[in-house]
């Protein structure tokens, strides 16, 4: 190909600057997947909750853990990495949208659900 190609023509480049570039979307990683679904694992167990959902979003990855399918989520565990740098990328969100806990990281931010555990054994 040579410099004249429609690529390098700077008439090219202009008129496809205002291209809309894909966004990236926000997914859990395998380990953080698996560190979720062991504590959902548990309160299954412990019949505390039955039913969850996933969603990817543009600038967030939401993990919903609902009491029936029918209702609205307990809880819900975003992942936010545009908020790394600041609070923290991790949030678990409780019923009435309250920010339950934050952090930078998963599995301390997951031992928020120890005691919701401990309180359904006893």
């Amino acid at each position: 190909m040579d410099e004249t190609s429609a690529s390098f023509h700077p008439a090219f480049e202009q008129s496809h600057s205002s291209i809309k570039k894909p966004s990236k979307t926000v997914y859990f990683m395998r380990q953080e997947l698996n560190q979720i679904l062991n504590v959902y694992g548990k309160m299954v167990a412990a019949c505390e909750w039955h039913d969850y959902a996933i969603d990817h979003l543009d600038d967030m990855a939401i993990f919903s853990i609902h009491r029936r399918a029918s209702e609205m989520p307990l809880y819900r565990i975003i992942k936010e990495p545009a908020l790394a740098g600041k609070q923290g990328m991790w949030r678990i969100l409780g019923m009435n949208n309250q920010i339950l806990k934050r952090g930078r990281d998963l599995k301390t931010m997951l031992k928020y659900f120890d005691r919701r555990l401990f309180k359904s054994v006893n």
